[in-house]
């Protein structure tokens, strides 16, 4: 069959359709495509193409700066420089490359190893990424790494601050740390714009006040070539806007109530003793502001900050050993021993138990069932009053005053002093402390009996404190009865040294007692130090007068095999206040296994309150200090006049 002309055109005709409409359906979908390229998704291709020649840097923030009540800077940050590598760059010519980079950096073989395997071993999108390899590189190094910049694709040296502590172990714990965050880190602070390689606090005012001390770093998008050196030079970089830099934001600066000078005579008293290990607080009484805070053995935040070695690492955690992690003034807990008498006083008083002047004859035990219950070192103290006993330091007067109180009386007015609470100072997971009761006795110990209470009474057996909580029932005992909340920062500055925030003093409560039955106790605690039946008569000082309370703290521990005997004596307590007339700080001593309070831990405190008095304290000496002063320079004018007389006689 022939097809005509007329069909055949037609036919034509209908082809030229098909294919215009293919080509209409085609142009219409590239359409699309470039519509989806260009408008849809242009943002993010022009920032793919950007990240082609452009590299965002981080800029650190500089941490804030730590100081002292006196202005000394206690942590601080000084230029380091460190090292970083892009491996997706580095590991284009890493087989030609890397040699020079180690050789440069000055590596051990392990450390070459070490370094080249995770080098390699990055994958997926931290290819691109910054990855530390070296903090903190000296001035050689930076030299030579600089002169070579054109061989080492991918290899950046950035300027960052180092965290420095000038005075090294002195207030470590509760000055804290710095160190690289962690992945467990990151993970657990998904929003805090926490990056690897970035620090974090990890102990004391460190962690406490991160957020205050951390900053806000900034960022600044530099041109790179196809090697990934950067090519934008440092005038371009001061010259970009605000789509290319943004600067960091330094943190805020903290002002402390720590008295570092302070701390360096808790340091001296310790050190001159040679004890191993104890702690002490210094607080004033009538605001709470915390002027020393000491542990001791202490680690080095320097050390810390830097990085420690897994081995390293076990070493200081190591419980058989010296423990310098463990905060020993606020996060280890001890029986207060005799320095606890004051508060079984106070509940017998204000129960109506006993009398101020009544006595009771101590001969050197009492006995409970089939047990005694004794003085300390077979004393004898025959006729005994309130004021003796706390003088002399009568078990059996506390035996008998705690019997007739009630254990659940004792701990009413122990918590009123603050005993059993946290203190509220902030820092380093801090200890409550526990004092015992009846009903804990019943639900956990099974039972109760009466010799819990005469052991409660002493400051013994469960009853558990710390070393800042007795130094703030002190402060409440010497100012009247006014319980404070630990102060460790004064105030909060710009970097430039402006107020942005003052801390006033805080008043936790007060405690249950009246004038009258705290003027007892406290004429008595002077009478500790300056009678000489006192047990702290040993460290009278005609400088400053002191009161205050000794304690000797049963350890009951077994000793494992190759350990030090001395684990197992007792601890050595003295808390007290000065001057007795007025006080104005109150102290706690503690001397783990030094033995007895008043030959141990007394003079230790006694050093530290004539140095503060007569070398740290501010302004104008203390009266006792005047008068010793002028005795001093009397006897020097009498020295003085005697040397005159013997050179005269001499030449004649």
């Amino acid at each position: 069959m022939q097809i005509t002309g007329r069909a055949g055109v037609s036919e034509f005709r209908e082809r030229i359709r098909y294919m215009a409409v293919v080509v209409v359906l085609g142009l219409a979908v590239l359409a699309l495509r470039l519509f989806k390229l260009q408008i849809l998704d242009g943002e993010q291709y022009r920032r793919e193409a950007e990240e082609n020649i452009l590299r965002m840097i981080f800029i650190p923030s500089t941490r804030g700066v730590i100081r002292d009540v006196r202005g000394r800077v206690i942590a601080a940050n000084r230029p380091a420089y460190n090292v970083y590598v892009v491996p997706r760059w580095f590991m284009r010519r890493m087989d030609e490359v890397f040699p020079k980079f180690a050789e440069y950096l000055g590596l051990t073989r392990d450390e070459r190893d070490r370094l080249e395997a995770r080098i390699r071993g990055v994958d997926g999108r931290k290819r691109d990424q910054y990855m530390l390899v070296r903090a903190d590189i000296d001035r050689e190094t930076l030299a030579i790494l600089d002169t070579h910049k054109d061989e080492l694709p991918g290899v950046s040296v950035i300027a960052a601050p180092l965290r420095t502590y000038p005075f090294g172990t002195l207030a470590a714990h509760a000055v804290g740390y710095i160190n690289e965050v962690s992945a467990e880190d990151l993970q657990q602070r998904p929003g805090e714009d926490y990056r690897a390689g970035d620090r974090i606090g990890r102990m004391g005012i460190e962690r406490a006040w991160e957020s205050i001390l951390r900053g806000r770093r900034g960022w600044v998008r530099v041109d790179r070539d196809h090697r990934g050196l950067i090519l934008s030079s440092r005038e371009d970089i001061q010259r970009f806007g605000a789509e290319r830099r943004q600067d960091p934001v330094p943190g805020r600066d903290l002002v402390l109530t720590l008295d570092m000078e302070l701390m360096r005579a808790t340091e001296r008293a310790f050190a001159q003793r040679a004890y191993p290990s104890g702690a002490a607080a210094v607080v004033e009484v009538r605001s709470g502001r915390v002027l020393a805070l000491y542990s001791r053995p202490a680690l080095d935040p320097n050390e810390m900050t830097i990085g420690v070695s897994l081995q390293r690492l076990r070493e200081l955690s190591d419980s058989r050993g010296p423990r310098p992690l463990v905060d020993r003034a606020i996060y280890e807990m001890y029986p207060p021993g005799s320095t606890f008498k004051p508060m079984t006083a106070i509940a017998a008083l204000n129960a109506g138990i006993i009398e101020p002047s009544e006595q009771i004859r101590c001969v050197g035990f009492i006995r409970r069932g089939n047990r005694p219950f004794r003085c300390a070192h077979g004393h004898v103290h025959g006729l005994v009053n309130l004021q003796s006993a706390l003088i002399q330091s009568c078990n059996v007067y506390f035996f008998t005053a705690g019997e007739a109180a009630g254990m659940n009386r004792i701990h009413r007015s122990a918590m009123d002093f603050g005993f059993g609470r946290r203190t509220g100072i902030g820092i380093n997971s801090e200890a409550a402390g526990f004092i015992p009761t009846i009903e804990w006795y019943n639900r956990v110990w099974g039972s109760y009996r009466l010799g819990y209470t005469l052991n409660t009474a002493i400051g013994q057996q469960n009853t558990r404190t710390t070393v800042l909580q007795l130094a703030l029932a002190y402060a409440a005992l010497a100012n009247g009865g006014t319980l404070y909340v630990p102060q460790l920062i004064e105030r909060v500055t710009s970097p430039d040294g402006a107020t942005l925030q003052e801390f006033p003093p805080t008043v936790r409560r007060r405690i249950d007692a009246n004038e009258a039955q705290l003027a007892l106790i406290t004429r008595a605690l002077r009478g500790v130090v300056a009678d000489p039946r006192g047990t702290a008569h040993l460290v009278d000082m005609p400088e400053v007068s002191m009161s205050g309370k000794t304690g000797t703290a049963q350890v009951s521990r077994t000793l494992r095999e190759g350990e030090d005997r001395r684990l197992a004596a007792d601890h050595a307590w003295f808390a007290g206040f000065a001057p007795a007339e007025n006080p104005e700080i109150a102290i706690v001593v503690l001397v783990e296994h030094g033995g007895s309070g008043g030959s141990e831990a007394a003079p230790v405190a006694a050093q530290i309150v004539r140095d503060y008095f007569m070398r740290v304290r501010p302004g104008t000496p203390i009266e006792s200090v005047q008068r010793a002063n002028a005795r001093t320079q009397r006897e020097r004018d009498r020295l003085l006049r005697e040397w005159r007389a013997r050179h005269r006689r001499r030449h004649h």
